[in-house]
């Protein structure tokens, strides 16, 4: 019999035996929770789009074909370009190779490289890009040639990773997590994701009301209509039109990083050969219209086709020519093109390129004029309050840039500037080394391609790994984005709930994070179902930083809408308009207008088109958005707006009519009636219901049980200290080497779960603990959020932790350089060399640590030794001399794995190692736990088991929390679990949490009242108990029940501070700043309030003066200065000690000066400073203690020509004269 396909279907219940089968043996067919895979796959469906082998076009062919022929002459510039030869080149195909040792390495058998092996290794998991080029001269016949480009990383499951389509099985042999998930590079050892980013919404022309265009120049107004035009290669150009305030039109743009503006009419004319009539029927309606009667729009119109007469451009070619004149230079093109081409060039790549960019047609011309005819005339109708400004924060006008799209838009990048610079450069290099050649040269052909492309930089991987580690965009045209960095972050593996969150996260953008107004960050009505309005960090990122909801999909590809125009003008669209919405509405495809419509006949239309989507027929795609925008009064341009593009979100809901699943997008939702639950559908308005009402929540807000109970910042932060938790990173630990990894050795799967626990598999990687948790005021230990531990629980290992740290040790140097030659260090002892006994123990033979060896602040971890190369090319040791590498940490631990890591060639002796190291870490007092409700603590007090309260049944919490915690707080969702906990574990059930299943007629105190009735147990989830001090019953029932407890990866180990002296900063003489570098902690402006209004003036002076840059200092009595003092020197001393005596210069005479001065008349001693001058007076100097940095200050201020003057107490002065006897009085 046949085995049967692993089952995907899960429940809420435990599945114990079934999840350890899945462990045990993972499944050879597919993973038992392909949900998990979903939430990650439109980062490798992105990828997959740059190199695709499903035979459509890729992006990156669409990208190559964009980028076109480039052109190279020979000669001087001098000379007449009808007398050169001229040398074309472009690319033909791209190619990415699977990951692979590099060909040098002859020793390997098995070629491939894994990512596992990359992160074990510390390297990038990459493959080679190369590229099919195709050359001709003057014309000739074309000649292909191959170069490699580099080795450009890879993401982890597409279609260019070895890891595609692995079975669990295949995945866990090839030292993964049996549910790897992709969507990830390596770099380094180092796992980066390209995070997602929310832009405006593509071809869609917005209105935009933005004051700050009224500061590109005089007569620029707040209004404009901006569209973001997007390529089939998914790279973007941004066009605005600009109202100014006498009704004239400015269409602008930005090219390589700088604006250029154009009158509209210009383009307009550029475009199609069309005269004034046509503009304004087109823009207004036809004669005879009511749209005529408006003459706010005919005023500004005539306006507008009047001033651009001063031009004197009438035909279609004499427009594009005079364009083509401006903007030569901009564009770069060959000096071959004529005035009339390059006008043709500009439109193609800058104009609407979402309708041409590429062999532009008549038929395209025409569709840009359309589309720029409605953009004019939504402008106006903006400026006149006729259709409201589109909001940019709302999800309705905005899509998604993924990861891999934008990796793909910066190797076209990359591609057309080796061209365009790189290989320009070097021709133009062996042009100038050999004035005499040519293209049809013999000595041209020797060096094209191989020498002259060797000298262009043709490493492109390398930009692309400099990207991905550091997130910094190095791009000459920025492409079309508002930041150039920030673009990758970590996806650190703390555990599972913070790894997958990093997959569904989404940012507004950097440019954001800096605007001081609020409004960007708002949660607005529109993000429903899309964006969680739970998972948001609190802090600066909070609203900028946003986590799809869990059923949130991101379409990747395009889909075939190839029937919708012809089904739209069967359904009544003509092509005829008027500029009242109240005649005609656009109907709209990706921002192309198929025609126009009555707004009666649009909803029809709508109507119709949605109930074929749904249906399957008439070529309507499911995936298909059809924004119907209802007319209104001052509200968004009415129309229908259909979109098929990818990167826009789309997310499933109930379509009534035919009781299927509906695909829809959020530029729809907002003029939609959709009910969240079957009670709530209003006959004959409602077309949808919600699946279920908590596909509005992410997958991590899911997972916080019975959050509709609580007040909402608590499920907020519950989101972000599930990501802090200390849980289990996955099973495949020992092949990972995490700069620092925390690991929960107690981990448990929670009694009270949402059936979604399961569907994501979150039982592989336990993040928490079950604890009985009474609700007391014991002790007093329990103040402010602390909570009291059982002593027997902690010892039983609850909570208990590890740590592990990766230390790599290399011995290369940071050269570049990779041949054996530049080998001068090997681990081990040196010959000959005297070892102490204590290291030998400490160490192998080969001079690396043992595994399971404890160790300690200063033990050996390595030992490693020179050496040179002798006459027969063998490494020696010279100086008999053994290095050692020292553990720094103050903590002990234990070594878990030493790794010896090779070189890719194959052919090198050791040079690095890595090292991983185990840190117990039991919890202790200061260490922090949080319960699923936002309720975070820190452990103030082991307490013994036998003081610990306890019931009459014999139980003793595990932990004690403060009834404080929740008045204030409204964590009501810890009350129900706690009842619901202890209800499952009485009855061994798994408890379902899912948020919104009770209401006012059925509660959960209720439902899980009657389970613990059931058991014995009290209705309400009160005991009695029974002090452990004096075994009295405490005066009232206490609240116990089991919670699921977290342990918080913010550890007292990790964070305490201390010092008495160390290290300063050399300026001011006030301690370092840092806790790894042995600094001090700061008293700012607050804590000296604090330590004044207590009155603690001598703790005060403490810490600002004694503990801090306590320096004493000489100082002149006189002119009350620091600077003007000076040590004297003794004419015959030798020795180096410290000055005894020191003058002032200020208040001294030079001897030198003082001719004609009767020197007996200057009281005081001669004396010289260390240069051979004598000088006589200035003796009135003396110590005094002040902080480092007043000095400083003094010398600072000096060099600025402010003189500070001190005046000094005369209490302390010297006494001159006789002591002078003091009567006393009634002596």
């Amino acid at each position: 019999m046949a085995p049967s396909a692993t089952n995907t279907e899960w429940d809420h219940e435990y599945n114990t035996l079934r999840r350890e089968d899945l462990f045990r043996n993972p499944p050879a067919d597919h993973t038992a929770y392909p949900a998990l895979q979903l939430a990650v796959d439109p980062h490798i469906e992105s990828f997959n789009r740059l190199f695709r082998d499903d035979r459509k076009p890729s992006l990156l062919t669409h990208g190559i074909a964009d980028i076109g022929t480039k052109t190279y002459l020979d000669g001087s510039d001098k000379s007449d370009s009808a007398d050169r030869n001229v040398l074309t080149i472009r690319y033909k195909d791209v190619t990415l190779q699977r990951p692979q040792l590099p060909p040098a390495n002859k020793l390997a058998k098995n070629r491939e490289i894994f990512p596992a092996e990359c992160r074990e290794r510390h390297v990038t998991y990459r493959g080679r890009l190369t590229a099919t080029f195709e050359y001709s001269i003057n014309g000739g016949d074309p000649v292909e040639f191959d170069r490699e480009l580099g080795q450009v990383p890879v993401m982890l499951k597409s279609n260019r990773c070895h890891l595609q389509g692995n079975s669990p099985k295949q995945l866990v042999q090839r030292k993964e997590e049996s549910e790897e998930l992709g969507g990830y590079f390596i770099v380094n050892g180092i796992e980066k994701i390209i995070r997602m980013l929310l832009l405006n919404k593509r071809n869609f022309p917005m209105a935009t009301i933005r004051p700050s265009f009224q500061n590109r120049g005089p007569g620029y107004s707040q209004y404009g209509i901006i569209l973001r035009s997007v390529r089939p290669d998914e790279t973007s150009q941004t066009n605005v039109l600009h109202y100014l305030n006498d009704g004239n039109i400015t269409f602008r743009f930005s090219w390589r990083k700088n604006e250029y503006l154009i009158p509209v009419m210009m383009i307009l004319k550029a475009l199609v050969d069309t005269n004034d009539r046509e503009i304004f029927e087109s823009i207004i309606g036809p004669m005879g219209s009511k749209a005529v009667e408006n003459t706010f729009l005919t005023d500004r119109l005539e306006l507008l086709l009047r001033t651009y007469k001063s031009y004197g451009l009438y035909s279609k070619s004499e427009t594009r020519a005079f364009l083509g004149q401006k903007f030569r230079v901009v564009l770069g093109v060959p000096e071959t093109m004529s005035d009339y081409e390059v006008g043709t060039e500009f439109l193609r790549r800058i104009v609407l390129v979402h309708l041409g960019n590429v062999d532009v047609t008549e038929y395209q011309d025409a569709d840009k004029f359309r589309m720029l005819l409605f953009m004019i005339r939504k402008l106006y109708a903006l400026v006149a309050g006729e259709c409201a400004a589109d909001n940019p924060d709302a999800v309705q006008h905005q899509e998604i840039l993924l990861g891999g799209f934008l990796y793909g838009q910066i190797i076209k990048e990359r591609l057309d500037e080796f061209l365009s610079v790189s290989v320009r450069a070097s021709l133009r290099d062996f042009l100038r080394r050999r004035p005499t050649a040519v293209f049809t040269s013999e000595d041209f052909r020797k060096e094209f391609p191989n020498a002259i492309f060797r000298k262009a930089n043709e490493n492109l991987g390398q930009s692309l790994e400099y990207f991905l580690s550091t997130g910094n965009l190095v791009s000459p045209s920025g492409l079309d984005l508002q930041q150039t960095a920030g673009f990758t972050v970590v996806a650190e593996k703390l555990n599972f709930p913070r790894f997958i969150s990093h997959f569904r996260m989404v940012h507004r953008g950097a440019f954001f994070a800096q605007l001081k107004t609020t409004a960007v960050r708002k949660l607005l009505p529109e993000s429903w179902g899309f964006m969680c309005p739970v998972h948001t960090p609190d802090g600066a990122p909070c609203g900028l930083l946003n986590h799809l909801a869990h059923k949130c999909r991101i379409m990747t590809d395009d889909i075939d809408v190839s029937a919708i125009p012809a089904l739209t003008s069967e359904l009544g669209v003509m092509n005829i308009s008027s500029s009242l919405t109240e005649e005609s509405v656009p109907v709209v495809l990706d921002g192309m207008i198929l025609g126009f419509c009555s707004p009666d006949e649009a909803r029809r239309i709508a109507d119709c088109l949605r109930y074929w989507k749904v249906q399957g027929t008439n070529g309507v795609p499911l995936e298909l958005e059809i924004g119907y925008v209802p007319p209104s009064r001052g509200g968004s341009y009415p129309g229908i707006y259909m979109t098929s593009t990818p990167s826009r979100m789309v997310r499933p809901a109930k379509y009534l009519p035919l009781q299927k699943e509906d695909l829809i997008g959020p530029h729809e939702q907002p003029y939609m009636s959709i009910a969240v639950v079957p009670q709530e559908i209003e006959s004959g308005r409602s077309t949808h219901v919600e699946m279920d009402p908590t596909n509005i929540l992410s997958i991590l807000a899911n997972m916080t049980p019975f959050s509709d109970f609580n007040q909402s910042p608590r499920n907020m932060y519950q989101c972000q200290m599930a990501k802090q938790t200390m849980g289990t990173p996955g099973a495949a630990i020992m092949h990972r080497t995490d700069n620092k990894s925390y690991r929960l050795q107690t981990g448990q799967t929670p009694i009270v779960r949402a059936p979604l626990h399961n569907t994501y598999g979150f039982d592989n990687f336990p993040n928490g603990t079950n604890a009985v948790v009474a609700v007391i005021s014991y002790t007093g230990y329990d103040m402010d959020d602390a909570m009291i531990l059982n002593k027997s629980a902690h010892e039983r290992g609850f909570a208990h932790g590890t740590v592990y740290k990766t230390k790599k040790v290399s011995l290369k140097d940071d050269s570049r350089t990779k041949t054996s030659k530049s080998v001068t260090k090997l681990f081990g002892f040196a010959p000959y060399s005297h070892i102490p006994a204590s290291h030998q123990g400490m160490l192998d033979e080969d001079g690396l640590p043992h595994v399971g060896r404890l160790v300690s602040e200063g033990d050996i971890i390595c030992a490693w030794h020179t050496v040179t190369p002798d006459y027969n090319g063998k490494l020696v040791n010279l100086d008999g001399v053994t290095h050692y590498e020292k553990y720094k940490e103050s903590e002990t631990g234990f070594v878990e794995e030493v790794r010896v890591i090779g070189a890719e060639t194959g052919t090198e002796p050791l040079q690095t190692i890595s090292i991983k190291l185990r840190v117990p870490r039991a919890p202790i007092i200061g260490d922090k736990f949080s319960s699923r409700h936002g309720q975070k603590g820190v452990c103030s007090q082991k307490w013994p088991a036998e003081d610990m309260p306890f019931s009459e049944s014999g139980i003793q919490p595990d932990i004690i929390i403060n009834p404080h915690a929740f008045p204030s707080r409204m964590t009501i969702g810890m009350f129900v679990e706690s009842l619901a906990g202890k209800a499952g574990a009485l009855h061994g059930l798994a408890q379902d949490s899912t948020p919104f299943k009770f209401d006012e007629e059925n509660t959960a105190a209720e439902y899980f009242g009657h389970q613990l009735m059931k058991a014995g147990y009290n209705y309400h989830g009160n005991e009695p108990m029974y002090s452990g001090i004096t075994g009295e019953e405490l005066g009232a029932d206490i609240y116990v029940g089991l919670v699921y407890y977290q342990r918080l990866r913010h550890m007292v180990n990790d964070k305490y501070q201390v010092r008495t002296t160390g290290p300063v900063v050399p300026t001011t003489g006030q301690p370092i700043k840092g806790r790894k570098r042995g600094g001090g902690i700061r008293v700012g402006e607050m804590e000296r309030d604090a330590l004044l209004a207590h009155g603690t003036a001598f703790l005060l002076q403490d810490r600002l003066l004694n503990c801090s840059d306590y320096s004493k200092s000489w100082i002149c009595r006189r002119c009350g200065s620091f600077l003007s003092v000076q040590p004297t020197v003794a004419p015959f001393s030798t020795g180096r000690k410290a000055p005894s005596t020191v003058r002032c210069r200020n208040c001294a005479l030079k001897l030198d000066d003082c001719d004609g001065i009767d020197l007996t008349e200057i009281q005081g001693e001669i004396w010289e400073d260390g240069q051979g001058n004598s000088w006589i007076g200035g003796d009135q100097t003396t110590q005094v203690v002040v902080p480092g940095a007043l000095k400083f200050l003094d010398v600072e201020l000096a060099a600025m020509g402010v003189k500070l003057k001190y005046r000094i107490d005369r209490k302390d002065e010297p006494r001159k004269g006789p002591i002078r006897p003091t009567t006393i009085n009634g002596v």
